[in-house]
């Protein structure tokens, strides 16, 4: 494996800036410091004050494989996510077929292996009635559990209460929930459908899969988790009110529940959908700005521990369709690091706090063996990053294969220039080196 040389950086870690080199040797992190000048490698990345953050680790996507290919692969978004400074991603359980049982999860694991240029874990599904499976899983190996509380693609709804309940009970890994009120949707759309068939306005999609129903399914996981002290983590949280379900006065080494923010709740609210329609439809919906608002704000006060993505591609003539047809979720890999650096450049969060909770932060809740700091010792899993580098996004700059982007006609102001996984220099300058893979994550839990 190569020795690289990162020189003159203006390096984001552990809260602070400071300007230095970073060598890199076997894969690690080997030594940080003010001049590293004198170490031999056989590359040497000259950063000129250009930022070098931790990689990325992306605790929430859907990447399509198996089964729903025509979509998305694991190697295709890998790529995408390594040229967006992701270096690590956990992928979900709701491909064709289900990853429910730990043998269709080890295949998705060997598929990763072969294909992914970035590092991943995956998520093994829970169902009405596979308890015994999950409770097999070795805590060391697969990133968490997953449960669906609300039916979205590929429909692994898990809504038996004696279920719940079992499995909040007896699961000792992690829980991450898609948390909403399956009932209170359905009462919804029916009386939408009753008024517009079929094809309702796409502005009415937050009113169906509302703010009643995320809070009431995040509330009912909530008081689950601590009536049998699971370590739960809620995904894509959409709700002001949801936010006050969790707690900001512990660390986060110390708390049971956990939540997530996706890029898009803190990027969009219900006054874009007139312009993008069904490209920003997604489950949760994107909802008012005083959401969006309440959100950031909770990412900020520590009420939200990690910033995440949910990206989830389907084609443009699968989302080209009425409301009722049209499948919910979008590519966001490529472009979560610099839509979250735009909101730097806005003044609304500080590159400190972005690396706290798409890095740092991700790595403590999962608890991830040597990844998500630049120290030494740590996978060298690193993005440098141009906050100069103006560029708009376009068709031909997307590399998701779905070939679309919510962020389509957005022009960024920065941009990432070379990202580097597991040591290896995967990404330079719009050009992949695809010679080594990334590796699988491990689990450092008792």
């Amino acid at each position: 494996m190569k020795r690289i040389l990162i020189t003159d950086a203006n390096i984001v870690n552990e809260g602070k800036i400071t300007r230095g080199d970073v060598f890199i040797q076997d894969g690690l992190i080997f030594s940080t410091g003010g001049n590293l000048k004198d170490f031999e490698a056989d590359i040497t990345i000259e950063a000129n004050g250009k930022y070098l953050l931790p990689g990325l680790i992306d605790d929430q996507v859907h990447f399509r494989e198996p089964g729903l290919t025509h979509k998305a692969e694991i190697y295709t978004e890998a790529k995408a996510a390594v040229a967006g400074g992701i270096t690590s991603f956990m992928e979900m359980p709701n491909t064709v077929p289900q990853s429910t049982t730990l043998e269709l999860l080890e295949e998705k694991y060997k598929i990763a292996s072969e294909k992914s240029l970035a590092n991943y874990s995956f998520y093994l599904g829970a169902t009405n009635d596979n308890l015994d499976e999950l409770l097999k899983a070795d805590p060391e190996n697969i990133c968490g559990i997953k449960v669906f509380q609300g039916s979205s693609t590929g429909n692994m709804l898990v809504d038996n209460q004696e279920t719940l309940e079992n499995i909040f009970e007896k699961c000792k890994m992690l829980i991450a929930t898609h948390s909403e009120n399956d009932d209170i949707i359905k009462a919804n759309l029916d009386k939408y459908l009753a008024e517009y068939g079929e094809d309702i306005p796409i502005k009415y999609h937050p009113k169906i899969r509302s703010a009643e129903a995320c809070y009431d399914a995040s509330k009912r996981v909530v008081d689950l988790a601590r009536k049998h002290g699971t370590k739960l983590h809620i995904l894509h949280i959409s709700t002001a009110k949801e936010v006050l379900l969790f707690d900001n006065t512990l660390p986060l080494e110390e708390k049971r529940i956990t939540a997530e923010a996706c890029v898009h709740h803190l990027w969009f609210s219900e006054e874009d959908y007139d312009e993008k329609g069904t490209l920003i439809k997604w489950n949760p919906a994107v909802k008012s700005s005083e959401d969006r608002e309440e959100i950031l704000k909770g990412v900020l006060d520590d009420h939200i521990d990690v910033i995440a993505t949910d990206h989830a591609p389907h084609t443009l003539e699968e989302k080209d369709n009425v409301y009722t047809k049209a499948p919910s979720g979008g590519p966001l890999v490529q472009h979560n690091l610099v839509a979250l650096l735009e909101m730097y450049h806005q003044g609304k969060i500080s590159l400190e706090e972005i690396v706290q909770k798409t890095s740092h932060n991700v790595a403590i809740l999962f608890e991830i063996e040597k990844r998500g700091y630049i120290r030494p010792g740590y996978f060298a899993d690193l993005v440098l990053v141009d906050l100069d580098s103006p560029w708009e996004v376009n068709k031909e700059n997307i590399l998701s294969k779905c070939g679309w982007s919510p962020f389509e006609g957005q022009t960024f102001q920065s941009k990432v220039t070379h990202t580097i996984v597991s040591g290896h220099l995967a990404y330079e300058n719009e050009t992949f080196h695809e010679e080594q893979k990334g590796q699988r994550l491990k689990f450092s839990r008792k």
